[in-house]
């Protein structure tokens, strides 16, 4: 019917949970839907566009994938998200369903709220919020200390204040889901796994499944088709922010760094490592460029935990340049970061 709705999910999850790899699992093997994506970023560089950008999938083809760079959907929806949605609608060939992966910082429920806008609400509804969740983050206590009394809390006052941010963002985000990811759990042990699923299922909203996942692998069918239309369900997602309004991301900052072509891509890793261990970084990405490789290097790191693999050749007329996104909480301190990786 060409007047029916066309579904739209988010995906939510705090910073390095795993959101771009459970979409790019969903564009290789969702091969039935036209897609289309809007990427929202917290940093100058947009390193998860460049990543999907990279997946190369004939039913997701560039021109349907909007970033947003350096700001936050839930605080610049009729700025951002507004003309993004109305930009991916005027196209001749219209996606069936588009996906809108937010910041590692935002928040999902204003984001919600815009799909009760007159200009969105006639074209589009949100098929499902689903927040992915970093186990092994969760069973190292980076979140919350204690998700069982944060729920028992919330039933009672509907209210909870916090002195962590991370903690703030990251319940936020748990309690607007229609389906939680428990991803990551190839780094989970039994007893961990079973924890966190537990302690995820009390902490997440009525009705919200938690699916166990590992590198973001996830049928389409269960991500896709929720029908949730949970525009119509606010009142149920509870929030930090339904009395204040303000959504401060002054509790966090990030710097870029600008490299010179690495020798030893292991040796890199190594110093990043340390100096999230160090500094308390919370999360690290970015693409290097090798000596004598003809592939970009990926390099994408959660606190202490980083990874590295080559995702792609660089383009004959692409500039070859090494940059990585720094991200922690208010107060992290440039200088001391770079010298402790002690860069040339």
């Amino acid at each position: 019917m060409s007047g029916a709705k066309i579904p739209a999910t988010i995906v939510t999850g705090f910073l390095g949970a795993g959101k771009t790899t459970l979409i790019r699992h969903v564009l290789e093997n969702a091969k039935d839907r036209r897609l289309a994506l809007v990427i929202n970023e917290f940093g100058d560089v947009g390193v998860d566009g460049e990543i999907l950008r990279a997946c190369r999938i004939d039913n997701c083809p560039e021109e349907n994938i909007v970033e947003l760079a350096n700001g936050c959907l839930c605080c610049t929806v009729a700025d951002d998200f507004v003309p993004a949605i109305e930009a991916l609608l005027a196209h001749e060939k219209r996606p069936d369903h588009i996906i809108i992966e937010t910041s590692g910082l935002a928040l999902p429920k204003p984001l919600v709220k815009a799909f009760d806008w007159p200009a969105i609400r006639s074209k589009l509804t949100v098929d499902g919020v689903i927040a992915v969740i970093d186990g092994k983050a969760v069973a190292e206590g980076r979140f919350a200390d204690d998700l069982d009394a944060i729920a028992r809390e919330r039933e009672e006052t509907q209210t909870i204040d916090h002195d962590n941010p991370l903690e703030e963002v990251f319940e936020d985000q748990l309690a607007c889901a229609d389906l939680v990811i428990l991803n990551k759990t190839d780094l989970l042990d039994a007893a961990e796994e079973r924890d966190v699923a537990n302690r995820l299922a009390r902490g997440a909203r009525q009705g919200a499944k938690v699916v166990r996942a590992s590198g973001g692998r996830v049928d389409p069918l269960v991500l896709l088709g929720l029908s949730a239309a949970a525009e119509d369900d606010l009142a149920n997602r509870p929030s930090h922010h339904d009395v204040d309004a303000e959504h401060d991301h002054d509790d966090f900052d990030s710097f870029v760094v600008s490299l010179s072509a690495i020798n030893d891509p292991a040796a890199l890793v190594a110093r990043l490592a340390e100096a999230a261990r160090a500094h308390d970084v919370l999360r690290i990405k970015g693409f290097v460029e090798v000596v004598g490789k003809p592939m970009r290097l990926l390099v994408q790191g959660v606190g202490a935990r980083v990874e590295h693999h080559f995702d792609r050749a660089w383009k004959p007329d692409e500039r070859r340049m090494s940059r990585i996104v720094i991200i922690g909480e208010k107060g992290l301190n440039r200088d001391a970061v770079i010298a402790t990786l002690a860069l040339p």
